[in-house]
Parts: structure tokens; C-alpha cells; sequence
């Protein structure tokens, strides 16, 4: 039996402590499905959901047991309907927990086989996150330390006003 995990996010866009979490999953799981959500809660995204998938291949090349997918509806459907054991979700902080605790247990009641595992981010990671991203680049801020260098100029071109 394959042991699949699903990796749900914005992505908006990928930055290096997405990266992480991916990377490390990959060497937990035989198949990790990077999900890119698409959230109508949230802002209108920066990059289309092609685009960030795009820019996650490019950074993922390098893991074999990596693909990339898109969800406009409920995670713990897509969960079932590929097969997966897991959901897996990075935390930087305490009130990352007890939003994700929210999510895992509303999962775990519309899908029972929804298991959510977290993994801590590195702690040079821990204040990143793509909101950070945009706004450093909207001002012109060096972001090479945030996102990987694969995508540095797509970034760039796109948030840099």
C-alpha cells in the first residue's frame, strides 16, 4: 500500500519554508500531492493557480514522489477520492496551531480517513509566509532569502511596484 499525503496551501507564492514542509514530507511519504486551494475567503491571489503550480514544479523537480494538483472545494473530499492517509500542514507559531487544529477536526468529521499531521517549520523559517513575501517585494525588499531562487524573477516581476 502506497502512503499518499496531501499538502493543501495558497502558495501565493511558494516561498522557501513551503518548500520545507514539502520536502520533509516527501521523505515521510511515498507520494506527496502538493494542493494548491483555491480560498475564495481570501484576496484576489497574486499569481493565477497555473502560475503557482508552475513555479512549485519548478522548485520540486528535484522530488520524484511529488505532484502538484488545484482544489476548488472541500479538502477532505479530495482527500478520499485520492486515496491519501494524510494531511500534512506546516506550523510556525501557536496561532498557526489553533487555526489548523480547527481544520484538522473539521476534516476529520467530513472524512474520517482524514489524519492531519503537522510538521514544526525550520526555525530560520518561522516568520515567513507568502503575505510577508508580497509585501517586502511590493516595496522593493531583497526577497532572495525568502523564496527560492528558481522563482526569484517570476516573483519580482509580478509584485515588485
Amino acid at each position: 500500500m502506497r502512503r499518499v499525503a496531501v499538502c493543501p496551501g495558497s502558495f501565493d507564492p511558494v516561498t522557501r519554508g513551503h518548500l520545507d514542509i514539502i520536502t520533509r514530507a516527501s521523505k515521510l511519504f511515498d507520494k506527496v500531492i502538493v494542493l494548491i486551494s483555491i480560498n475564495a475567503g481570501k484576496a484576489k491571489p497574486s499569481f493565477t493557480a497555473t502560475e503557482r503550480m508552475l513555479m512549485i514544479e519548478a522548485v520540486t523537480r528535484n522530488l520524484d514522489n511529488v505532484v502538484i494538483d488545484v482544489l476548488d472545494g472541500l479538502l477532505a473530499d479530495y482527500v478520499r477520492d485520492v486515496g491519501a492517509i494524510a494531511i500534512v500542514k506546516g506550523l510556525r507559531a501557536v496561532s498557526d496551531f489553533e487555526y489548523e487544529f480547527q481544520m484538522a477536526l473539521a476534516n476529520k468529521k467530513l472524512y474520517a480517513g482524514a489524519e492531519t499531521v503537522f510538521l514544526t517549520t525550520a526555525s530560520e523559517n518561522m516568520y515567513l509566509s507568502s503575505s510577508v513575501v508580497k509585501q517586502i517585494a511590493y516595496f522593493g525588499g531583497d526577497i532572495s532569502h525568502f523564496v527560492p531562487e528558481e522563482i526569484l524573477e517570476d516573483i519580482k516581476k509580478r509584485l515588485v511596484k
